[in-house]
């Protein structure tokens, strides 16, 4: 016998859920160093406005049907079809999701990995072991397996305990923490010497610079690529939502949870990034601030060194901030095929997690294997390339292919009246024809660039 299919004990609950899994590694470096590449708080301005303009609409596409089919993505598009051509680009679309959340989840837990390894540094040098201190921070292959194999086993053992007593109950503990640790580790950054550079840049904006196309384009960017949205995280979340639980102000308050959070990312990162320049520190390579993993691994550790004894402990408070942000998406991520093997096979979910888990790591560690030929690429294809084609393809199936009265009626389920909101008279028409062609401008943006 099946076990029964699970859901969010509150709305409380899917909202920390969702939020963690919008809040990843991708808003610590992504959001800042966007922000102070584009135009400072102009960026911060039309980011804002286009998260609730834009990507909040696509969001609701996942929800809805995500709610309105109780379902995986795969079986989910198929279910809302009415003629066979939409059934199989259905099915296929919903399998390249899978595949596609698999694949950003191998490169990922790699990334999650090597945060772990730095926690776990910062842990052995206040301990005082140097010779394991200098293992974990030295990159190699066996660190990199090990990391990202101990990372991949809580991910699993979060994911294998359901959606109420593993999802939820993680993500309510994880998420607070992650929040006090960004506070924290905000007020003691704002306090250096340098900071308030920062501060400026990120705070006062150059309206002037509000509507250059390429600052619009990473803004929108940002903004849909920050919510998860894409490959079928938000509509497994949807599907596990109460239907009593009003979906619009659901999504609105993921929305703007998740970008608060982003602002908050870059209240940290931006200020640090001028206390290490006011060091001495290069925080500027080719005319732009240093993003990504150069700026996690090579700025940021040499700017806690230079903090002296109070580094460590700054160290380990920050890796334990990016350990915390990569878990709660990486749950996310490993639901998106632990639901199908668990829905469509006589698998438990336990079974299913670990066997999904397995999968990843294999992946993982193909990856790590063939780090020089494999990782750029596999990033690109995902990321760039493969996101925002289905979140068009998510926007046009809720749009499109889901008939309006059972759009209307699973709306409805949660909210009284929707007829007559400012939601109905808006959403429907932006799902359709705004959110589409404005991923496809930032998709083609991306390829010319």
């Amino acid at each position: 016998m099946k076990e029964k299919r699970g859901e969010f004990s509150s709305r409380l609950g899917f909202i920390i859920a969702a939020t963690g899994s919008a809040v990843g590694l991708g808003n610590v470096w992504g959001f800042p160093t966007n922000t102070a590449s584009n135009g400072g708080a102009a960026f911060v301005v039309t980011y804002f406005f286009l998260a609730f303009l834009l990507a909040y609409p696509a969001l609701m596409a996942e929800l809805v049907i995500g709610r309105c089919t109780r379902a995986n993505i795969y079986s989910a598009l198929e279910n809302i079809s009415a003629t066979p051509l939409s059934r199989w680009s259905g099915r296929c679309i919903g399998a390249y999701a899978i595949a596609v959340a698999t694949a950003i989840l191998s490169f990922y837990s790699l990334v999650a990995g090597w945060m772990l390894a730095h926690l776990l540094a910062s842990a052995s040098e206040l301990a005082g072991n140097t010779a394991v201190q200098n293992w974990l921070e030295r990159a190699s292959l066996a660190r990199n397996l090990l990391c990202a194999g101990v990372f991949s086993i809580l991910t699993v053992t979060v994911v294998s305990h359901g959606v109420q007593r593993g999802i939820e109950r993680w993500s309510e503990r994880l998420m607070p923490a992650l929040l006090l640790l960004l506070i924290v580790l905000i007020i003691y950054v704002l306090q250096q010497p340098g900071a308030m550079t920062g501060l400026s840049l990120y705070l006062l904006p150059d309206f002037s610079e509000v509507f250059h196309p390429s600052l619009l384009l990473s803004a929108l960017g940002q903004a849909f690529f920050s919510l998860s949205l894409g490959v079928g995280t938000m509509l497994i979340y949807g599907s596990y939502v109460r239907r009593e639980d009003n979906l619009p102000a659901l999504g609105a308050w993921v929305t703007l949870v998740d970008t608060s959070v982003a602002f908050l990312a870059g209240l940290l990162i931006i200020p640090a990034l001028f206390v290490a320049q006011e060091l001495g520190i290069t925080i500027y390579r080719d005319g732009s601030l240093i993003a990504g993993p150069d700026l996690i691994f090579q700025v940021l550790p040499t700017l806690f060194d230079s903090m002296g004894a109070n580094g460590t402990v700054v160290a380990l408070a920050f890796f334990l901030l990016m350990t915390i942000a990569a878990l709660t998406s990486s749950i996310s991520m490993l639901e998106v095929p632990v639901a199908l093997i668990a829905e469509k096979t006589p698998l438990s979910r336990v079974t299913a997690s670990w066997l999904a888990g397995s999968l990843v790591f294999g992946a993982s560690a193909g990856i790590a294997a063939n780090f020089d030929t494999l990782f750029s690429l596999v990033v690109t294809l995902t990321t760039e390339y493969s996101q925002p084609l289905l979140g068009i393809a998510l926007c046009m199936f809720a749009g499109w292919v889901l008939h309006r009265d059972r759009l209307l009626a699973e709306i409805r389920a949660g909210f009284d009246g929707v007829e007559q909101s400012l939601f109905w008279k808006i959403w429907p028409f932006y799902v359709r024809v705004i959110c589409p062609l404005l991923i496809g401008a930032a998709f083609l943006q991306s390829i010319i660039q």
